[in-house]
């Protein structure tokens, strides 16, 4: 590897550029690639810069959960800050976890570099979120525990200790919905996510996962892997970084082999493939000081600009096409897992790892020898299969009760209209029969799994107001992603239909004993399941209550919102 080579290349770069203008050198040059700047000094240098050239522009996007503003920065050579149809718009997200602040810093170097050299590209809109998560970079310190630089930085939870890269569905935080909005206003075609990783030593600087192929249309899917991604490799390798996929691997070392990374959109780059944009989620690796992670940064972001700007047109026409065919798809895949019987091999810069007495324990511990580095080729699985397909409906009816759902549809960007009279419509209704419930929380919330529906079709009211979302719109994935229960990140898994779980009436057994007796005298069918069930099973047969509760479910008493999942299907006519 020609690391020090090429960081010494770009230091002299980006510090001759600077000289030449000592009022924009960023505070992590003024310490020498010692610190990363504070929210106060990224937020004013990226006014300097918009004060001091025409062809940028920094705007306030919304809020945050601490108060300041979302702020997203914007370079076009055309001095139009606008997303247009005849230019790709790249999106680079920084700070989504402060305490890894590479990105935030390269962006800032990166920005200016591009202006002080009249340098943007004429088809690309560059548009730079300067830190998503402001809270957290707020809270500056100490906090992970095996990083290599900076001396202080961020945290990773936000101001309500939100993970910001799990909210992209549940959107709990403003940020998140400040984030949403934008990136409906920018629709992207191509996202970074700047990371740091943290896990297995090896000699990589860079390491990224894109957006998992196997989601993508085939048109997004092809040209991410068989053009962008090698090219970007090369790039990335000419420069010093020659960059390897995240480091998962599921035994001890990498050598074992290295997963995919199954980006579902909870993740920043999830949520963009729901909108037929591909990403970039860069990770690079903490150990590594800190000069040489924000020139890999700067690298990555750069190439992936330039390589945006050589196929602007192609990028342009793959999202046309995609856009034009899920609008038109229907039938959907949900819940990839990956497929441990397709094994590829990659090159992978490691080192040697062993054994030794932990000082600690005594036991044995896992330690990495930088002096005995190597060359392998490591296995890697990397495709990833869906669990479950569904065939959209002709339309999705909401009623106007679940407003917190509708205003998340709304913000990104989910067309829809309201019933104008009350009306009775025939639907499909999802009723929840099975699903296991997390013990504990996650990002406060208690998550559902393993959902089983049962579906029959109703006759139902709906009401002026209510909501009816046609499926021919290019936001179908994130629809069925979101709104089939049984999708990995839909909202019931994230628990906004909880209310619904709750029965609301009950009876009073003393009184139902009559009722039920006289049921029984009345129906021989339903004498019949009654018997039926207590030969089948045991304990229900031993158990008075259960009996009851049986017959009760069988009556017209019982509530039929019990598990009645509310979001309605309006089937296509056969």
């Amino acid at each position: 590897m020609k690391i020090s080579v090429c960081l010494l290349f770009l230091l002299l770069t980006t510090a001759a550029l600077a000289q030449t203008r000592p009022d924009l050198v960023t505070p992590y040059e003024r310490s020498q690639g010692r610190q990363t700047a504070t929210y106060a000094e990224i937020i004013e240098y990226y006014r300097r810069l918009d004060r001091q050239f025409d062809q940028a522009k920094l705007m306030d996007v919304g809020k945050t959960d601490v108060g300041q503003p979302l702020h997203v920065f914007l370079l076009a050579a055309d001095k139009g800050f606008t997303a247009r149809p005849d230019r790709v718009t790249l999106l680079i997200n920084n700070g989504i976890h402060p305490g890894e602040p590479e990105g935030i810093d390269a962006c800032m170097m990166m920005a200016r570099d591009l202006l002080l050299t009249n340098k943007l590209p004429k088809n690309v809109l560059l548009a730079i979120v300067p830190v998503l998560n402001v809270g957290g970079c707020l809270n500056r310190g100490v906090s992970r525990v095996n990083q290599n630089g900076p001396e202080t930085y961020g945290f990773r939870g936000n101001a309500r200790n939100l993970n910001l890269n799990r909210d992209f569905i549940k959107a709990d935080a403003e940020n998140t919905r400040s984030f949403q909005a934008l990136f409906q206003q920018l629709k992207p075609q191509v996202l970074i996510d700047n990371h740091t990783s943290n896990g297995a030593d090896y000699q990589h600087v860079v390491t990224y996962f894109s957006t998992q192929k196997d989601k993508l249309h085939p048109a997004l899917s092809g040209y991410m892997t068989q053009t962008f991604q090698p090219d970007l490799d090369k790039v990335l390798t000419a420069q010093g970084f020659p960059p390897a996929p995240y480091v998962n691997h599921p035994r001890d070392t990498p050598e074992s082999g290295l997963l995919g990374y199954n980006d579902s959109p909870r993740y920043s780059t999830g949520y963009a493939a729901l909108f037929n944009c591909f990403g970039f989620t860069l990770e690079t690796h903490m150990w590594k000081d800190y000069p040489a992670r924000v020139k890999g940064s700067y690298a990555f972001d750069e190439a992936v600009l330039r390589l945006c700007e050589r196929d602007a047109r192609q990028i342009l026409a793959n999202k046309r096409r995609a856009d034009a065919a899920v609008s038109q798809q229907t039938t959907f895949a949900l819940n990839y897992r990956l497929d441990r019987n397709k094994t590829d091999t990659i090159t992978f810069l490691g080192y040697e790892a062993g054994y030794k007495p932990s000082e600690v324990s005594g036991l044995q511990r896992l330690y990495y020898d930088r002096s005995k580095p190597f060359t392998k080729r490591i296995p890697y699985q990397n495709t990833f299969v869906a669990d479950l397909e569904l065939t959209k409906p002709q339309a999705y009816l909401i009623p106007q009760a679940w407003s917190d759902i509708v205003a998340l549809l709304k913000r990104n960007g989910v067309q829809m209209k309201r019933l104008t009279n009350d009306t009775l419509i025939t639907v499909s209704a999802y009723y929840l029969d099975d699903y296991r419930t997390s013990p504990r929380p996650y990002e406060g919330h208690y998550l559902h799994s393993g959902v089983k529906v049962r579906t029959e079709t109703q006759r139902l009211s709906f009401y002026r107001g209510d909501y009816i979302i046609p499926t021919n719109q290019p936001a179908n994935r994130y629809l069925i992603e979101t709104l089939e229960p049984q999708a990995q990140d839909s909202f019931f898994v994230w628990n906004f239909f909880d209310s619904i779980l709750d029965q609301k009436e009950y009876f009073s057994d003393y009184i139902f004993e009559d009722t039920a007796a006289e049921l029984l005298r009345n129906d021989p069918a339903l004498r019949q399941k009654l018997a039926d069930k207590r030969a089948a099973d045991k304990a229900f047969a031993e158990n008075a209550d259960a009996q009851l509760s049986f017959i009760y479910k069988q009556t017209p008493y019982f509530e039929k919102t019990v598990n009645r999942y509310p979001v309605f299907r309006l089937e296509r006519p056969r």
